[in-house]
């Protein structure tokens, strides 16, 4: 069986992709050695784009990302700390730790802007290779599913609403205290 066309470009765009996060990573760990952990995201995505430029690389900062509710376009729902030559999302923290929540932010944002790669970068350690994750979007299917076939995939039916297991009343739920 022979490849399709996509799978033959797209393997021929991951040297380049791989070429791009060295460039990122190598950039990410000469701010880190200069100013080591403790600084605000902030800092560190100002020092990071600046020796981005001094690579000559492009990027553009906090990106918007618009996402689709209900039928409507909404500009502004998400922003990307960086966005590299359009292919590369880098989400930047300075957090003491870096939960799953994260890496699934950097994923949400590769999916909505129908890009494949992107970095998730901690600086708030004392060694950045450890606060360093590549998160890829293996999705490769077709673009998102309308309401209703999410409802209906989810065993929603339009007619009735949600099944029996996922009704819940706002008055039957306990109290916070």
């Amino acid at each position: 069986m022979g490849t399709d066309s996509r799978s033959k470009s797209e393997a021929a765009e991951r040297p380049a992709e791989n070429q791009l996060t060295d460039k990122i990573i190598g950039a990410a760990i000469e701010v880190h050695r200069h100013l080591g952990p403790g600084l605000l995201e902030s800092a560190y995505e100002e020092c990071l784009c600046y020796e981005l430029s001094q690579l000559g690389v492009r990027f553009k900062r906090q990106a918007h990302l618009p996402i689709q509710y209900k039928g409507i376009k909404l500009e502004s729902a998400y922003r990307m700390d960086l966005v590299v030559e359009d292919a590369v999302v880098v989400e930047i923290k300075a957090t003491e730790e870096t939960p799953a929540i994260y890496s699934a932010q950097v994923l949400t944002y590769l999916k909505a802007a129908g890009l494949r790669v992107g970095l998730l970068i901690n600086f708030n350690v004392p060694v950045l290779t450890r606060g360093l994750k590549r998160i890829v979007n293996h999705y490769a299917g077709p673009l998102p599913m309308n309401l209703d076939e999410q409802t209906q995939r989810c065993g929603v039916d339009p007619n009735r609403g949600f099944p029996p297991r996922l009704r819940v009343s706002a008055s039957k739920m306990p109290a916070v205290k």
